[in-house]
């Protein structure tokens, strides 16, 4: 019998990534796992080593795309697949991050409990690419708490930490493609509008600070992407307001004087 749960991961050009992840989902799982492969060029994916790799219970689908497409268009494309094959959950997870514990089966039980909730995440921790602590991030868990505390700060819900109900895809649509490298805190924003999200309050994910990151490079373009969410989501009140200047502020200052200032607020050597 299929699984009810699919954990969705896109790739490119990041196979040692991949795989490190993959090792990370516990065998006590039950999951089926749909890698999207986003016409990578280089360190192109071993069908078989992530297979062996793969100890949870369920199967490993490979998707791949001709030519490379961009995340937001790999995500939809797994999830046309996942709708078809109507999976009733999804999880989230990038090349390079690990899985703490029996994640997606956390997760799976909060939502069955909490039935009013669609989409929950978790806090995380962040590693450099050696697997060195470098600091946590501990998220808002009350959903009213996590939509003001959206307009103001990206973080509030961590996309490689999630894990949806597939059915809101039916009312809400696919992540956004109008808003370049911030396809997640748009999705967040259409969800919002119809149901609850949540954070479950335990330290579920450990994220990989990479600065080649797509985020990394992109931040100008993000920076910008999420000032027009805003923008589109905008009402007179505090947050929207206080969030529209905080995210215009770091949208000026420059990547070198922002990782300067990360640096000491995280003691990052």
């Amino acid at each position: 019998m299929k699984n009810d749960v699919v954990v969705l991961i896109p790739h490119y050009n990041d196979f040692e990534g991949l795989l490190k992840s993959v090792k990370s989902i516990s065998r006590e799982e039950s999951l089926d796992l749909l890698i999207v492969d986003d016409g990578s060029s280089k360190n192109k994916i071993k069908e078989d080593e992530i297979r062996f790799n793969f100890k949870a219970n369920g199967e490993v689908i490979f998707l791949y795309l001709k030519e490379n497409k961009g995340i937001t268009f790999a995500l939809n494309f797994g999830l046309e697949y996942i709708k078809e094959k109507g999976y009733n959950y999804v999880g989230r997870l990038d090349s390079g991050d690990l899985c703490l514990g029996n994640r997606f089966k956390i997760q799976v039980d909060y939502l069955k409990i909490n039935p009013d909730i669609k989409l929950i995440g978790s806090n995380i921790i962040v590693n450099d690419m050696e697997g060195n602590f470098l600091y946590k991030i501990v998220v808002p868990i009350d959903s009213k708490r996590i939509k003001d505390r959206m307009y103001i700060s990206s973080s509030t819900v961590i996309h490689p930490s999630i894990m949806f109900k597939t059915e809101i895809l039916y009312s809400i649509g696919n992540y956004p493609s109008d808003y370049q490298a911030t396809e997640d805190y748009a999705f967040y924003f259409k969800i919002l509008k119809q149901y609850k999200i949540s954070n479950i309050d335990l330290f579920l994910l450990a994220k990989e600070l990479n600065p080649h990151s797509i985020s990394n490079k992109n931040r100008k373009i993000q920076a910008y992407s999420r000032l027009r969410v805003i923008k589109d989501n905008f009402y007179f009140g505090y947050y929207p307001i206080y969030g529209f200047v905080r995210n215009y502020i770091l949208y000026l200052i420059p990547n070198t004087i922002l990782n300067k200032i990360k640096k000491t607020i995280y003691n990052i050597n």
